[in-house]
């Protein structure tokens, strides 16, 4: 049975292993699990997560934050990462996760849910698209870190 709900303290260790194979799905580093363990516990105010469990076992999270303005200067719901593990995949915990945060985001009076995805994944946005949601051409995500992100807060 699938299950979606706000994570609990009590699930830090199990995300973290699904954070760690999302990691290795983006050929990205990852941290130790006791980093990501950290990281959850010390997570900025305001993110919030979502995990799905499939009989017992958390196989997927959604980590979103509330957003202000947004059309109508309403507020909205920025997802900032879903991720479902490999071997739960096509069991619906992906849509049962947006389909939560479309709850959520209705009953806290939120008029939008944004997030991003990549353009060359093109059966994951068609996943996108069949649930309702639209391509936005004409917005440019933008990232600022590293070296950049440094120069500019020196000024």
């Amino acid at each position: 049975m699938l299950r979606v709900r706000p994570c609990e303290e009590a699930d830090h260790s199990a995300l973290a292993g699904v954070m760690a194979e999302m990691q290795a799905h983006y050929h990205v580093p990852c941290p130790s699990g006791a980093e990501i363990r950290a990281g959850l516990t010390g997570r900025p105010a305001g993110t919030e997560l979502l995990v799905a469990e499939q009989d017992g076992a958390l196989v997927g999270f959604a980590a979103f934050s509330a957003i202000y303005p947004g059309p109508g200067l309403r507020p909205g719901f920025f997802l900032k990462e879903i991720y479902v593990a490999k071997a739960a995949r096509g069991l619906g915990a992906g849509r049962a996760l947006l389909a939560e945060l479309a709850r959520l985001a209705l009953a806290r009076g939120l008029g939008r849910i944004d997030w991003t995805a990549a353009r060359d994944n093109e059966r994951l946005l068609r996943v996108y698209e069949s649930l309702g949601a639209a391509q936005q051409p004409e917005k440019v995500f933008f990232r600022l870190t590293g070296a950049g992100l440094a120069r500019l807060a020196d000024g």
